[in-house]
């Protein structure tokens, strides 16, 4: 069994303090990993400017380089994992044994983290919309259009409170290397895996190790994060977002409430969008931010509800080695009975209806685990509770409402797909501020474009923009 130490800036430390990862149907141990506490976490970031330091002693596009070799030796190479070595494929096991997750879809958020890497230049032109990156890296420079600007980095290194059940997230975090800002990571309990196997990937390509810490451990620990990065990124439940809102230290990453809105012009074709609908639903087992968790409509309501419960609701958990596995394991004790308990406390709810029921319990447990089998609810108006809720697997709410309520009703969202022609629907839907995301036409939630901030832009989140000036002959220099 592998020990993972705590990494501090680039080097290992084993603590008297271990946790053990372990397999989520037998129980046995995968690995040990030490704990790292608050008071560590402090110290360390009195070093954190040499981070920093480290890779401007890199072009961000020598950064670049690296990190594109990285994305090869992520998904191909034999790499360090603790005082091991771990093959690809004993890493998406690992992952799949801890956090439930089927196999083939650790290899899918594989390729997802590697496609970020290898397209890292296109990624940054288009973060940064074209700007000169020795812009970012000297803190100021000259545009195409002969003015001056300023960038300032805002943080050393960037602080990350990673989760445990959602793999793909990691993607948000792997363009902060190239622009030259160091890590911090904090890996969810079931989850350290990725953070490892990335930090040694980027350090066999030649990443400057004082580059990356890497602290498992507590609740303390990720407080801890927040604390003492200047920048620091989330993941967590209504609570956590709620606790950071309007702190401009914190991006957090919660519930996406992402939707379907079918405008009033195509609703009557609805079927033609069922395919859509259930991919929005049901892929990556419904983990993500960016899956479907209500689709919007004025009419045919209980009819798609109807059709989505034909779909999704005969689907059964199958081994997390079964290339067909669609749903993940609920990793943690007692908490997917507690989802589905409070399911049944709204269902009770007059104008609520379970269209799923017909085809078996939603709640499967074994002794150490649970699955939680997709849920479709009708809702017969907004004001239903259920309506606005979210849940970590393929639930999704089928909620009947005028069009010319739905922009005001929704609530935030993260991903809004609007399926209509309607011009004017289309503006409101484009100027409406409670929609991060926004699709025009049949596009599915879970469909990104990685070109395009995923959530929040992490450029202008990590650099602020500011005046700079200087005289005419410095800046005739610098033009050269």
């Amino acid at each position: 069994m592998i020990h993972l130490p705590v990494l501090r800036w680039g080097k290992p430390y084993e603590s008297l303090e271990v946790d053990e990862v372990v397999h989520f149907e037998t129980g046995e141990p995968i690995a040990k990993v030490s704990q790292a506490n608050a008071g560590l976490l402090a110290r360390d970031m009195r070093k954190a400017q040499s981070a920093r330091d480290a890779l401007r002693a890199f072009r961000c596009e020598e950064l670049i380089d690296r990190v594109k070799q990285a994305a090869d030796l992520y998904v191909n190479g034999t790499l360090p994992m603790g005082d091991g070595q771990q093959s690809p494929d004993e890493f998406v096991r690992a992952q799949s044994a801890s956090t439930g997750l089927p196999e083939h879809m650790c290899r899918k958020n594989m390729d997802k983290n590697h496609f970020v890497l290898t397209h890292m230049d296109t990624m940054l032109d288009a973060l940064t919309r074209g700007l000169d990156l020795s812009i970012l890296s000297r803190g100021y420079g000259v545009e195409q259009r002969g003015v001056i600007v300023s960038y300032q980095a805002q943080t050393p290194a960037l602080g990350l409170v990673l989760p445990s059940n959602s793999p793909g997230v990691h993607t948000l975090w792997l363009p902060v290397v190239p622009m030259q800002i160091g890590l911090v990571l904090k890996p969810g309990p079931q989850e350290p895996w990725t953070p490892y196997r990335m930090a040694a990937a980027f350090i066999e390509s030649g990443i400057p190790p004082e580059a990356i810490s890497i602290y498992p451990g507590g609740a303390d620990v990720g407080a801890a994060v927040v604390a003492h990065c200047p920048r620091s990124m989330i993941f967590g439940g209504q609570p956590t977002v709620d606790m950071y809102h309007g702190n401009p230290r914190v991006q957090v990453h919660g519930p996406g409430f992402s939707k379907i809105l079918l405008g009033d012009d195509v609703v009557d074709r609805w079927e033609e969008y069922l395919d859509l609908m259930v991919e929005s639903v049901y892929l990556n087992s419904g983990r993500g931010c960016i899956n479907c968790s209500g689709i919007w409509a004025s009419r045919h309501t209980r009819e798609i509800a109807q059709a989505l419960a034909e779909r999704l609701g005969p689907i059964e958990p199958k081994p997390p080695t079964d290339p067909n596995a669609g749903l993940a394991a609920f990793t943690v004790p007692g908490v997917a009975a507690a989802v589905w308990k409070a399911i049944e406390a709204d269902l009770r709810e007059e104008g609520a209806t379970h269209m799923t029921e017909p085809y078996g319990p939603r709640l499967v447990e074994h002794e150490r685990y649970a699955y939680l089998r997709p849920t479709v609810v009708h809702c017969q108006s907004p004001e239903v509770a259920i309506a606005k809720k979210e849940y970590m697997f393929p639930f999704v709410t089928v909620v009947e409402c005028p069009q010319d309520k739905m922009i005001g009703s929704i609530g935030p969202t993260l991903v809004c797909t609007g399926i209509t022609e309607d011009e004017t629907f289309q503006q409101a839907l484009t100027d409406a501020t409670n929609i991060d995301r926004l699709n025009i036409g049949p596009i599915p939630t879970t469909k990104l474009d990685w070109l395009q901030p995923h959530e929040g832009n992490i450029v202008e989140f990590l650099f602020r923009a500011r005046a700079y000036q200087m005289p005419a002959d410095r800046l005739a220099a610098l033009s050269t």
